[in-house]
């Protein structure tokens, strides 16, 4: 069996990109890899050596000399048809045989091509391992007068190789295209002449305890900055490791809720998400949506495979399950890099870097050093005796101290600014995470961070900006909106679906995907079990989804930031409605009628038993208003388990009408006393919808 070589490997060999491999791999061998980790045989490798370097010196006389053996030795017309299929047939370096470079006066071995740049005939003749004069003849034939050391251009060459049955690929505009395709674009105003490469931002995400802390920890620990003595001096939200001369930023967000809230802002730092997954845990829930998230950033996925030093750990079950939700390891022929990891004895950290840098160089991430700065702001706070301090990373241009900025409400002057060892600085470039002193206040997470020309004119578009935040429109959408916006060119309805269990989930996801209406299709974005929560709605927010719940509850934070985002939140009981609610705006019949307001939520804290058998509940209302005539839900751990009516509501021993929010009551329900210390009663009203 061939053993092979991966891609990046022979990159490095041959001193060029993956993605140049890449390139002629496709164009000109058609065979289409999904990255830089897939392996290519023997033979195809030493095809690419060639292609790449060229033959030697002495491999290039060597076939020179074969082909004029074979030209000598070719049999006549009246040769007998055995003495033509004696030609024995061996590999040549460009992959073609003995047999058919024994025909190259007549025509080339080569049966695609790759131009890259105008040549000589001589040097096109050797290329193609056919006789020079017998290119000159052909060329002649079309029109086109060179003689051997004469250069040609493509355009004068094309029509011959194309007669000779030879594919012709220009290898200059491909490589256009894919940069184009693949690079990052330069944020507004960058100098694409001026551009160079920067390195590249990594989000850690991952399920809680799976290890995100401690393989920080272990990377910042072992790869600082070559040159730095000591440790970390100081948090500041994103740090920045060195490995093998190049460098890497990690943004300390503190999981996907964090990250998912910098992108409903509109920041958009992340180039390379790292996905970890305990080996002896497998995929949890929050990893599933940090896989969303990453998605939804469109940004490349690389896992890291924790805690392969415990004594359960199962890789080959974790890749079962993350090949499940979509990420494919390239072993098993997909595109996921999948890296076993053991932060606590720092083995496969050195392998971890490297797919990061390896990912990140098909990125071609390029920044404009020499404009003003622009980044955006990771985390603030406000420090008693510094006042207002921000982590900001340099996204492009370059940062110096005494720069007026503006920082979405805020404004100031860059007073003084410092890396994540706490060294101070006098500036900072590209992909640069830094502490800044100097806002007039304190600025919020994802805040776009912008240089201005003076301290006036970054006062007013603070001032600016502070008045169009009220009226900034939202980037939420109801279903009952959906079909104008579908009329106007949106034409896939993003939903996010809750449900109370597995099999309602599967249900709902499978019903959905089959509606479709004049093309106009339905695509969820994310289905979980349990109740509405913040990551929802902000996944839904940065999405442009509606939420849906079935058998389920959003928590209070959710419905308030739903409220602030302008995102929908729709729950149902019966499955059919909520499939017949989606179709309806699918075809733009939806209107809504009526509509369900909360009231009040109160907490469930103490239990007592009443004579007769009756349970009742001892409350605190949490938000709004407990009413004592409107309709209840029972709530547990986000699940509807109960819907009903109140029987009372009690202030101390005194029946009352409401109790509003911060006070305690008692509640019992009609034909429900299955409570337990923790449940949610949530009361609400349904309303008619004015036209």
């Amino acid at each position: 069996m061939t053993k092979g070589i991966r891609v990046y490997e022979l990159a490095r060999e041959l001193g060029v990109t993956s993605k140049k491999l890449l390139t002629i791999l496709q164009e000109e061998m058609n065979i289409t890899l999904n990255n830089h980790m897939a392996t290519v045989n023997d033979q195809v490798a030493n095809r690419l050596r060639w292609l790449v370097k060229g033959p030697s010196e002495g491999e290039g006389e060597k076939e020179r000399e074969k082909a004029k053996k074979a030209e000598g030795s070719r049999p006549t017309d009246g040769a007998a048809k055995g003495s033509r299929e004696a030609v024995k047939k061996e590999p040549s370096p460009s992959g073609a045989t003995q047999g058919e470079a024994a025909n190259g006066a007549a025509r080339s071995a080569i049966r695609t091509f790759i131009w890259m740049g105008p040549m000589t005939v001589g040097e096109l003749a050797r290329q193609l391992e056919m006789n020079a004069t017998d290119l000159m003849r052909r060329l002649i034939q079309k029109g086109v007068m060179a003689a051997i050391n004469q250069t040609v251009t493509l355009e004068q060459v094309r029509d011959v190789l194309e007669s000779m049955g030879i594919q012709v690929v220009d290898g200059q505009e491909p490589q256009k295209r894919l940069v184009k395709k693949g690079a990052r674009p330069l944020l507004e105003g960058d100098d694409p002449q001026r551009a160079v490469p920067r390195a590249p931002v990594v989000t850690v995400l991952g399920h809680v305890d799976h290890g995100k802390t401690t393989l920080l920890d272990a990377i910042r620990r072992t790869r600082v900055a070559q040159g730095e003595a000591g440790g970390i001096t100081q948090k500041i939200g994103a740090s920045t490791v060195e490995w093998q001369g190049q460098k890497i930023v990690f943004l300390d967000t503190p999981g996907h809720e964090a990250f998912a809230a910098m992108r409903a802002r509109g920041a958009q730092v992340t180039d390379v998400a790292v996905l970890v997954v305990a080996a002896d845990d497998g995929v949890m829930p929050q990893t599933i949506e940090a896989i969303q998230h990453a998605r939804s950033a469109d940004v490349p996925i690389v896992v890291a495979i924790t805690k392969m030093d415990r004594e359960g750990a199962n890789p080959e079950r974790v890749k079962r399950q993350l090949a499940e939700q979509g990420l494919v390891p390239e072993e098993w022929g997909g595109d996921t890099v999948m890296v076993p990891v053991s932060a606590k004895r720092g083995e496969g950290i050195d392998d971890l870097l490297e797919m990061i840098l390896l990912v990140a160089e098909l990125l071609e991430l390029k920044a404009d050093p020499q404009r003003r700065a622009v980044g955006t702001v990771i985390e603030a706070q406000l420090d008693r005796s510094r006042g207002p301090v921000a982590t900001v990373l340099v996204q492009t241009g370059t940062l110096k101290v005494g720069d007026p900025f503006v920082a979405g409400k805020t404004w100031g002057k860059v007073r003084s600014m410092m890396d994540d060892r706490g060294r101070s600085l006098k500036k900072a470039g590209p992909s640069t995470p830094v502490e800044i002193l100097g806002f007039n206040e304190v600025p919020e997470a994802g805040d776009v961070f912008q240089v201005k020309a003076s301290e006036k004119e970054a006062r007013a578009a603070a001032e600016k900006a502070a008045a169009e935040e009220g009226g900034r429109q939202k980037r939420g959408i109801t279903l009952a909106e959906f079909y104008r916006q579908s009329r106007d060119g949106k034409k896939e309805l993003a939903l996010i679906v809750k449900a109370d269990t597995q099999g309602s989930l599967e249900a709902l996801q499978q019903a959905l995907g089959q509606l479709k209406v004049e093309d106009v299709a339905v695509t969820i974005v994310h289905g979980g079990v349990g109740g509405i929560n913040l990551s929802d709605v902000r996944l839904a927010e940065v999405a442009g989804a509606v939420v849906l719940g079935f058998n389920v509850r959003p928590e209070a934070s959710a419905r308030q930031e739903a409220e602030r985002a302008g995102v929908e939140i729709k729950t149902y009981r019966v499955i059919y409605e909520l499939l017949d609610d989606v179709e309806k705006s699918l075809r733009g019949l939806l209107v809504p009628e009526k509509e369900e307001v909360v009231l009040g939520v109160a907490e469930v804290r103490q239990i007592f038993r009443l004579p007769g058998g009756q349970v009742a509940a001892g409350c605190y209302v949490q938000s709004g208003k407990m009413v004592r005539r409107a309709p209840v839900r029972v709530i547990r751990q986000g699940v509807i388990i109960h819907e009903g009516n109140m029987a009372s509501l009690r202030r101390f021993k005194d029946d009352v009408r409401e109790v509003a929010e911060g006070f305690e009551c008692g509640i019992t329900l009609e034909k429900f006393n299955d409570f337990k210390e923790g449940d949610l009663i949530e009361c609400y009203e349904v309303r008619d919808v004015k036209a």
